[in-house]
């Protein structure tokens, strides 16, 4: 027969083992969610970024001018001889 504080010790040990496993294991898979959702939003943010490019492309006039005030190569002087030149 076993002792009663033996068998206590085991129980006790078996039970601590399977809360850390439980909890641990919640715990990464809150890790690899959290990972999949920033992977997920660097992704959707490339993806923005590249559209934007696209669509800059796109909506350039064929003369090269920029006409977009926020675009960091916008010269006001070459848009008004353009105009100035087209009207």
């Amino acid at each position: 027969m076993v002792n009663p504080v033996r068998n206590v010790a085991r129980w006790s040990a078996l039970v601590a083992g399977l809360a850390y496993g439980f909890n641990h294991h919640n715990t990464l898979v809150a890790q690899e969610a959290k990972r999949a959702e920033e992977i997920k939003k660097v992704k959707h943010e490339a993806l923005i970024a590249k559209a934007k490019v696209e669509w800059t492309k796109m909506n350039t006039p064929a003369g090269g001018i920029i006409t977009d005030p926020e675009n960091p190569g916008f010269d006001l002087e070459k848009v008004l001889i353009h105009y100035s030149e087209t009207a």
